[in-house]
Order: structure tokens, then C-alpha cells, then sequence
């Protein structure tokens, strides 16, 4: 009987080294996150400075904020902000994920059939196997399409979405291989590095706009002879349209790092490389199929662009390019030749 696998060769796959690999990038840009953040404020410290101190250098006025002679007061305010932000942004994501799905929780008392009591044990099974010491609670959304994901800021706050498309579609393996690979990610922690990253960024482009408008109006009404304030203003207008750049690049990245990351954690867990290319090729395989309906289906679905990048698989990938912004442009998903590589199988 012909399989999904039948036009692949299976080949040699680290996972330890993907997950290595991938663990180190993603500290990485974690780390240039809080890095560029952290220099952001200390460029709105400087350019504040400039009021009382027009005489100063901008390498006197750095020397005196990372010596601290001055205290880095809007750094200060910032990462204040931040922390609140991510406080607020943690205890309402798990409702922002759900928002605009018809869905309904399965416990062991809630099943209301043989597959949805399937699912719930196979969830349970793979939190036995990957070590996390909460259950996670677990959803079904009733759409057609076949698609998951996981979120939860911590192993205590964890959930799990299924679509029924993809319930009634995989069998019990290659389920198992989604609900690992949806683990992978809790115990990875990626719902909470790719929030703090988003965060950052969207935090750092509003401070941004609003110390852009700012000296391009100083800059228009004032005569003084500030050079030190002229300089940062020309900074903080290039970093205005060079820094929304960067951001959706780092971003973009991490996400495609997480997901190869938890590839390789789902076949740590399973021990086993097959049921997961399997599901990924029947995932592809079916929304190509069914390329017009689940456009039709993910479209009038409202708040699918808070879900897209937490899927396991891409939509645009199959051409359903409607969900797509301009901050889509380049993918948030690795496509699935490079997965299935990852993990151990080259198309012949």
C-alpha cells in the first residue's frame, strides 16, 4: 500500500544537533532583542540629554549613561513598560489564540466521541513522555482544515488547539507526532521567547515614532547650534524605517528556528522520524487539495493572523496567500522540503 513517504529516501538526522543548533541561535536573537531595546533607550537618554547638556558630546553623554553619572531614567521607563506589557500580554494570550473559532474544551469527562477521548489520552501520553508536570488543556475547533497549535506562557497556563480536520484525517501515530511536536514547543518555551521578541519590537517602533516626529519637528522650528541633538536626530530617522526592517527579519527567523526545534523535539520524543513526515506531507497534500474551500474557510475565520505563525503548518505554503501581510513576505515556517530534511528524508 502506498505511503506519503513513498517519494522520499530516508537519510542520516541528527535531531541532538538540530536542537542544539536552534537552541543557540534563538538565545542569540533573544539577546539582540533586549541588546537593540536596551540601546534604543539609551539613544532616547541621550537625545532627552541634549536639552540640559547642549554643550556635550555624544561620547561624553554614552560615557556618562554606561557609567551611570547620569541615571539611564527613559531606559529605566522602558524596560518598566515592558515587563508590565508582557505581564498584561501573557495572562490574556491563551483568549486571543481562540479568539473568532468555534471551539469547545475536551476533558475525560467531556468527549463526546471514541476520537475526541483518542485525542485527549494521546495528548496526555505525549506530557507523560516529554516530562512537563501540568496537563495541558486541550481544544477542538471545529473547522475542515488540517491544522494545530500550542500556547501557554508556561507548562501551567499550557493549551493545545486541534482542527477536527486534522483529528478525523491523521491516524493515531501521526497524531501523536503533532501532539509532540505542539509539546515541543511548551517545553521549549518558544510561546514565551516569540511573544517577548513581538512585544519588544512593536514597543520599540512606537517609541521610535514617537521621538521621529519629534526632532523632525525640533529640528524644523529650532535655530540653535545643538550638534550632539542634530546627530541623534538623523539616527532616530534612519533607525525609523532601517529598525521595522530588522525586526520582521528577527522575528521571522526565530519562528522558523522554533519550528525546526520542535520537529527535531517530536522525534526525540516519539524515537521515531516516520510519523512525523507523514503527517506534514498529509497536512500539505490536503490543504493543495482543498486549496479553494480552506481559502474560503481560513478567510472568513476572524483573527486567523494571531494564529498563523503559531500553526504547524503555513497555509500560504499551499497558496492560500490571503492571509498574508506585509510582514508575510518572507515565511514563518521553514517549507516542508527543509523540515523533512531536518528530520531525515530528502525527496528522490
Amino acid at each position: 500500500m502506498p505511503t506519503p513517504l513513498d517519494q522520499y529516501t530516508q537519510t542520516t538526522a541528527d535531531w541532538r544537533t538540530t536542537l542544539r543548533r536552534n537552541a543557540f541561535r534563538t538565545r542569540m536573537v533573544i539577546f539582540l532583542f533586549f541588546l537593540i531595546y536596551a540601546s534604543l533607550g539609551l539613544l532616547v537618554d541621550m537625545y532627552l540629554a541634549t536639552n540640559y547638556y547642549p554643550d556635550a558630546s555624544l561620547w561624553q553623554l554614552f560615557h556618562a549613561y554606561i557609567t551611570f553619572s547620569l541615571i539611564p531614567y527613559a531606559t529605566l521607563v522602558m524596560l518598566g513598560i515592558a515587563a508590565f506589557s508582557l505581564l498584561i500580554t501573557y495572562s490574556m494570550y491563551d483568549k486571543l489564540m481562540l479568539l473568532g473559532t468555534e471551539y469547545h474544551e475536551i476533558t475525560p469527562t467531556t468527549a463526546q466521541n471514541v476520537a475526541e477521548q483518542q485525542l485527549y489520552n494521546v495528548v496526555e501520553e505525549m506530557k507523560i513522555a516529554s516530562g512537563l508536570r501540568f496537563m495541558p488543556r486541550v481544544f477542538i475547533i471545529e473547522a475542515n482544515y488540517m491544522n494545530a497549535f500550542a500556547s501557554g506562557y508556561s507548562e501551567k497556563s499550557a493549551m493545545v488547539a486541534i482542527t477536527r480536520g486534522l483529528m478525523e484525517k491523521l491516524n493515531r501515530e501521526e497524531l501523536q507526532a503533532v501532539m509532540a511536536h505542539e509539546l515541543s514547543h511548551i517545553r521549549h518555551m518558544d510561546i514565551k521567547l516569540t511573544l517577548t521578541a513581538s512585544l519588544l519590537a512593536n514597543l520599540m517602533i512606537m517609541v521610535l515614532d514617537v521621538f521621529f516626529y519629534n526632532a523632525l519637528f525640533a529640528s524644523r522650528g529650532s535655530s540653535s547650534n545643538n550638534r550632539s541633538r542634530d546627530n541623534l536626530a538623523v539616527i532616530i530617522m534612519i533607525l525609523r524605517y532601517l529598525l521595522p526592517v530588522i525586526n520582521i527579519l528577527l522575528i521571522l527567523y526565530l519562528s522558523r528556528t522554533r519550528e525546526l526545534m520542535a520537529d527535531a523535539g517530536c522525534v526525540e520524543l516519539m524515537r521515531d522520524n516516520q510519523p512525523l513526515a507523514n503527517a506534514l506531507i498529509k497536512i500539505s497534500e490536503d490543504h493543495v487539495n482543498h486549496q479553494a474551500e480552506y481559502s474560503a474557510e481560513y478567510t472568513k475565520t476572524p483573527h486567523e493572523q494571531v494564529r498563523l505563525e503559531s500553526y504547524i503548518y503555513d497555509p500560504s505554503e499551499a497558496g492560500i496567500a490571503s492571509l498574508s501581510t506585509l510582514n508575510d513576505l518572507v515565511a514563518t515556517h521553514p517549507n516542508l522540503q527543509t523540515r523533512l530534511e531536518a528530520i531525515g528524508f530528502k525527496k528522490k
